[in-house]
């Protein structure tokens, strides 16, 4: 009897198993296709450094010399990618990490102050919110034309909000607790818990906005460098390339937009991916262990 019993858990046990399985099996996919893109946008650049126009090879179709062929310079396509890649990759860094700091802030102190401040700043979320990000964008960025700090600030300014709500959120689950309510009983302060308890709870959460920030802020820089508005011309972004083939895809060119196209939309589905994954397997946890 005790074989049958065994014989008949024995399935169930080995589905948990896979369903435990696919999402580790996807996070090391997602992380390994991203570790490959981001050494390669380190090494690639660092190698072949930066190459002066070639007259004698404007867009060369692609070839094994040039795999991603070359543009309108002449310079080799998959090296100016790499080097625009890295430089997307770092503004959409500075500019995840700015907007998770701040919507995090402004979430956590609406959560756990409540009343008035609570009210105050949901209605400022809700005022950011009501403006295009890429209309504020382009505002920010045209009053500090060509400035790598400007267009940081204008990704950041504009993407904080979706943190503030999710982190304030997070933040009244929590304020129901029992570690929480152990230590209002206790007599602390709101800053006390707030600092003490609250802020740390929110990290995995926080952390997990960031990531999911970054895509979205690699394709706001390219789309404020493709209309001319975002980096300098001379920096080798995704979105000026992208501006600089825009014209020779009419004379048949079409290497120049493609390869780059294939590259942000292939760095945008493993960061996502990487994302998906760790929510699943480390934000419930982190949620369990708060629980018990």
């Amino acid at each position: 009897m005790a074989e049958s019993a065994s014989t008949r858990t024995a399935p169930w046990r080995a589905a948990g198993r896979s369903r435990v399985g696919m999402p580790r099996a996807r996070l090391w996919g997602a992380s390994g296709a991203l570790a490959v893109l981001v050494l390669a946008a380190i090494v690639v650049p660092a190698m072949f450094g930066s190459e002066s126009v070639r007259y004698d090879s404007i867009r060369l179709a692609p070839a094994p010399a040039h795999p991603f062929g070359t543009d309108s310079g002449g310079r080799d396509l998959f090296v100016q990618s790499m080097s625009g890649l890295r430089i997307s990759l770092l503004v959409a860094g500075f500019s995840a990490a700015v907007s998770t700091v701040l919507g995090s802030l402004v979430g956590a102190v609406a959560g756990a102050v409540g009343g008035w401040a609570d009210r105050l700043l949901m209605r400022l979320v809700d005022t950011v919110n009501s403006v295009p990000h890429l209309l504020l964008g382009i505002v920010i960025v045209a009053l500090y034309r060509g400035s790598l700090v400007a267009v940081i600030l204008s990704i950041a300014l504009t993407h904080w909000t979706t943190v503030a709500r999710i982190v304030r959120s997070e933040v009244l689950s929590l304020r129901q607790r029992p570690f929480v309510e152990a230590a209002i009983a206790g007599g602390s302060s709101r800053w006390r818990i707030l600092r003490r308890h609250l802020l740390p709870a929110i990290v995995p959460q926080a952390a997990l906005s960031a990531v999911l920030l970054v895509p979205h802020a690699v394709w706001h820089e390219t789309a404020l460098s493709f209309l001319g508005l975002g980096l300098p011309p001379h920096l080798a972004s995704i979105g000026n390339i992208l501006g600089d083939g825009r014209d020779a895809v009419l004379l048949g060119a079409w290497w120049i937009v493609l390869f780059p196209s294939l590259l942000l939309v292939v760095t945008t589905l493993a960061v996502s991916g990487l994302a998906a994954t760790w929510r699943d397997l480390v934000v419930p946890r982190r949620r369990s262990e708060l629980a018990l």
